[in-house]
């Protein structure tokens, strides 16, 4: 879904729980793979901006209070451009061994939802969207690509987490 209103923008968040430390052997591609997978996400087609510390990458940014879970969360233009740069090129083919690198969980572990245009989400937020998501399944509040909606109507950012919702990642 390509969005013609640029005040808004698409906001992805993924999680992973991974099998293996990631100083690990089992880890080794994976690890030697972000560099260049982020590298290429940087000066992809519609990419806007992604989450990353001081070290360039994401895999020391805390989510859940899990220490097993990594992020990955990014902005793009629309639903079209991630789609395009997900499924190609050295994104593709790590996309494809994923189950190598993380464990199979039955939660929801991507959500996007839309983005007033400059918007840089945090990691709470991402984790109040991926909750939502998996409470309620897709709603322009937090959905997936397979169930997308327009940035029409798309609600104001809220911070707050019910108690309640907890992660059993």
């Amino acid at each position: 879904m390509t969005t013609p209103d640029a005040a808004y923008q698409l906001a992805q968040v993924n999680i992973g729980r991974l099998k293996a430390p990631l100083d690990s052997p089992q880890l080794k591609a994976f690890v030697d793979n972000l560099d260049p997978v982020n590298a290429d996400a940087d000066t992809a087609d519609g990419f806007v901006w992604r989450l990353q510390s001081d070290g360039g990458d994401a895999t020391d940014i805390a989510v859940f209070g899990d220490e097993w879970l990594i992020i990955n969360m990014s902005v793009w233009r629309d639903t079209n451009a991630l789609t395009a740069y997900m499924y190609q090129g050295r994104h593709r083919e790590m996309l494809a061994r994923r189950r190598e690198f993380f464990e199979r969980v039955e939660e929801a572990m991507v959500a996007l939802w839309w983005v007033p245009s400059g918007h840089r989400p945090t990691v709470a937020e991402a984790e109040e969207r991926l909750l939502h998501l998996r409470a309620n399944g897709p709603t322009p509040y937090a959905f997936t690509l397979r169930t997308s909606f327009p940035p029409q109507g798309a609600e104001p950012v809220s911070l707050a987490v019910p108690e309640d919702l907890g992660c059993s990642v």
